[in-house]
C-alpha cells in the first residue's frame, strides 16, 4: 500500500512538472486572455455589474450529469465509496462492490435519451427564467463538453454529445443570458474516498478502483495526508483546475461563471477571472457583460452567492442565491418545493438585491417528471401576471416588513426552513412607483406600517394602489400608522400578492 502511495506521489511531481513546462516561455503570455483586468482585487475594483444581470433577478439551472443514473440524489461518486452510507450500500446491491465497479463505469450508463434542449429552454423562458445555466463539470471530474484536456467527457461518453453546446444554442435562440457552473476546484480532495477500501466484512482492505493508477485521470492522484480542505493546496492539482476552467470558458465564452466554492486559490482564480472578464470585453465589442460568482463575500469584484439560503438585508452588491426545486441529483421519491415557495424566494431575495438561481430537477434520461412541469407552469403564470415589480426592479429603502413566525428563523445558507404568510411584506422599486407583495394569500386588510403618514421612510403621500395583475378595484386609506388596503373581493390564484403604489408628485 505505501509503495503504491509512493508512486502517486512521484506521478503527481511529475505531472506537475510536465504542467509547469507547458505553460511556460511563450505560452505562458496566454495565461490571461489580454485586456484592462489583471490578476488583483485592485484590478476588480474597477468592475461595474452589467445591467442585465440586475434585471434578469430569476435563472434556472440544470445541475444534471451521470451522477443522476442511481436515482440516489447529492455525491453519488463520493458517497458510493463511504463503506456504511446508504450510497454505498444501494451500490454494492445494484451494481456490486467498488473495487470492481466504481464511478467510471455508471458513467457509460448515462444516456440522456430523452433530453430535448430545445424544450426545456423554451419551457424555461415561458417558466419567467432570464438566464441559464449549465453544469459544466461536478466534483465527479467529468466534463460536459468537448474537451481536449480530459477524456472523462460527454462527448466521448455517456450521451456522447456536448452538453454544454447544446444547452448554449437552446438559451441562445431564446433569448437567455448563458452560464456555466465549475464544482472542479473541491474534486481534488472531495473524490479521495475513491482511493480507499473497505475497513470490515469480506471485502476488508481490498481497494476500490480510484486507488487503480489507470484510473487517475479520473479521480485524481493522491492527495497528501493533511490535504483535507474544500480547497486542495497542491499546486499541481491547482494548475490542472486553471487549464480545465479555461478551456471550459475560451471554448463556450459564457455571460456567467459559477464556482462551487470560495474564489479558488488565490492569484490562480484570480488569473481566471481576469481572463474572463478580457475575453468578455473583446466579445461584447469593449464593454464587459460577464459576471462571475463564487460563495464569498464579494466587496464589489463579483457576484457572491449563497447557496440554500438568503441574506437577511438588503446588500449593497447584487448577489445570487443558488438553491434546487428538489435534490441536486434525481433521486426517487424526493419532495419538490412547490410554485408557492419558490415563488416567496424570489420575492424575497429580489427586495433583498439578488436573484434567484434554481436547479430544475431531471432524471437520468434527460426529460422532467409531471409534477416538475406543473410546478415550471404554476410559476409561469405568477411571472407573467407580476413580472413587472420584479424584473428590472431595485431594491426600496428597506426590503420590506417581517412578520412574528418569520422573525423567529435565523436566514443564512443552507437553511430554508423559513415559512412567509401573508404579513411578510417585500417591496421593489421601479422609477417612482414602489411594489409591495404579500408574501401570503391575504385574510384580511392588507396593512404596511412602513407607508404610514408618520412613517420616516414615506416621503410623499400615497397617490394610488393597484392590485398587480388584476383590474379589480382597491378600496384603501393612508392612516398615520400605515397604508391599509381591503382585502379584494376577488384575488388572483395564486398565492403572493403584488400592490402597485404611486405616489404623488
Amino acid at each position: 500500500m505505501k509503495s503504491n502511495q509512493f508512486k502517486q506521489f512521484i506521478l503527481s511531481g511529475f505531472l506537475f512538472l510536465i504542467l509547469i513546462l507547458s505553460v511556460s516561455g511563450q505560452q505562458q503570455k496566454s495565461l490571461v486572455a489580454e485586456g484592462p483586468y489583471k490578476p488583483t482585487d485592485e484590478s476588480f475594483s474597477q468592475y461595474q455589474y452589467p445591467e442585465w444581470f440586475r434585471d434578469a433577478k430569476f435563472g434556472i439551472w440544470s445541475h444534471w450529469g451521470p451522477q443522476a443514473v442511481p436515482r440516489q440524489g447529492d455525491w453519488y461518486a463520493k458517497r458510493m465509496y463511504q463503506e456504511g452510507n446508504p450510497a454505498y450500500k444501494y451500490h454494492l446491491e445494484h451494481y456490486g462492490h467498488p473495487s470492481e465497479f466504481g464511478f467510471k463505469d455508471i458513467i457509460p450508463l448515462w444516456k440522456a435519451e430523452r433530453w430535448d434542449p430545445e424544450k426545456l429552454m423554451e419551457l424555461y423562458k415561458k417558466a419567467g427564467a432570464k438566464y441559464f445555466v449549465s453544469m459544466g463539470t461536478h466534483h465527479d471530474n467529468f466534463f460536459l463538453w468537448n474537451s481536449k484536456i480530459n477524456r472523462w467527457n460527454a462527448v466521448n461518453m455517456g450521451p456522447k454529445k456536448d452538453v454544454v453546446a447544446l444547452w448554449q444554442k437552446a438559451a441562445k435562440n431564446q433569448g437567455l443570458k448563458f452560464g456555466v457552473s465549475e464544482h472542479l476546484g473541491a474534486s481534488f480532495t472531495w473524490y479521495q474516498t475513491s482511493h480507499g477500501a473497505d475497513k470490515e466484512g469480506p471485502m476488508a482492505g481490498v481497494s476500490y478502483d480510484g486507488a487503480n493508477l489507470n484510473n487517475q485521470d479520473l479521480y485524481h492522484a493522491n492527495a497528501l495526508p493533511d490535504d483535507k480542505a474544500w480547497l486542495t493546496t497542491n499546486p499541481a492539482f491547482q494548475l490542472e483546475w486553471y487549464r480545465s476552467i479555461k478551456e471550459l470558458i475560451d471554448n463556450y465564452q459564457p455571460d456567467l461563471l459559477y464556482s462551487d466554492s470560495p474564489m479558488p486559490f488565490g492569484d490562480v482564480g484570480r488569473t481566471l477571472i481576469a481572463s474572463l472578464y478580457n475575453q468578455d470585453i473583446v466579445k461584447n465589442n469593449g464593454k464587459l457583460e460577464a459576471i462571475y460568482t463564487c460563495k464569498q463575500a464579494s466587496g464589489g469584484l463579483w457576484v457572491r452567492d449563497v447557496e440554500r439560503g438568503v441574506l437577511d438585508t438588503v446588500s449593497a452588491y447584487p448577489w445570487q442565491t443558488d438553491t434546487s426545486i428538489g435534490d441536486w441529483y434525481y433521486r426517487t421519491g424526493q419532495k419538490y418545493k412547490t410554485a408557492t415557495e419558490v415563488i416567496q424566494m424570489l420575492v424575497d431575495i429580489v427586495s433583498k438585491n439578488g436573484n434567484l438561481l434554481i436547479n430544475v430537477v431531471q432524471t437520468p434520461e434527460g426529460d422532467l417528471e409531471p409534477d416538475m412541469l406543473d410546478i415550471l407552469e404554476e410559476i409561469g403564470v405568477w411571472t407573467a401576471a407580476n413580472g413587472d415589480g420584479i424584473y428590472g426592479s431595485r431594491p426600496w429603502k428597506i426590503f420590506g416588513e417581517k412578520s412574528a413566525e418569520s422573525m423567529a428563523v435565523k436566514r443564512t445558507r443552507f437553511n430554508e426552513n423559513y415559512k412567509f404568510n401573508s404579513r411578510d411584506i417585500r417591496f421593489t422599486t421601479k422609477g417612482e412607483t414602489l411594489y409591495a407583495y404579500c408574501l401570503g394569500k391575504p385574510e384580511s386588510e392588507i396593512i404596511v406600517k412602513s407607508l404610514g403618514k408618520s412613517s420616516k421612510l414615506a416621503c410623499k403621500a400615497v397617490a394610488s394602489v393597484s392590485m398587480v395583475g388584476s383590474n379589480v378595484k382597491l378600496s384603501w386609506k393612508q392612516t398615520a400608522d400605515a397604508l391599509v388596503i381591503k382585502k379584494p373581493a376577488k384575488l388572483p390564484v395564486w398565492e403572493v400578492i403584488g400592490f402597485k403604489i404611486e405616489f404623488r408628485k
